[in-house]
């Protein structure tokens, strides 16, 4: 495959184009692609025409990670103005929760752990994929 050729006009645009963007604007830009990519990997946002969405729970749960691994980095900087992305992945995280517990075939029994669900996972405020 030729790699493409640009005139130096283009070099230019482009160069001047990368100078203006910062970490920030590809993070939040990244944030918000993986929210909306988990959703639609999740089936919730079907192309139109599609009757029957498409479901792909691992992608979702690898989209679900990702934008949780995001949040840090950007939450100080930008925290009132996540709200809506953090609300929209809440609500994510929570039909991904749903829908995968509606595909498993049987319910699974619970092993005994030796050490027990810790105090924030017992009392059910914590998100644990898969669990």
């Amino acid at each position: 495959m030729s790699r493409p050729q640009f005139s130096e006009e283009e070099l230019r645009a482009i160069e001047a184009e990368m100078e203006k963007l910062t970490v920030d604007d590809v993070l939040l830009q990244t944030l918000v692609t993986m929210v909306n990519l988990g959703a639609r990997k999740l089936g919730l946002a079907a192309p139109p025409g599609d009757e029957e969405p498409k479901r792909d729970l691992e992608q979702t749960k690898q989209a679900i990670d990702a934008a949780r691994a995001l949040f840090p980095l950007l939450e100080e900087r930008h925290g009132e103005e996540l709200a809506p992305v953090k609300d929209a992945l809440s609500r994510l995280q929570m039909a991904y929760v749903q829908l995968s517990g509606k595909q498993t075939a049987e319910p699974q029994e619970e092993k005994p752990s030796e050490e027990g669900p810790g105090p924030a996972q017992s009392s059910g405020r914590l998100w644990v994929p898969g669990q």
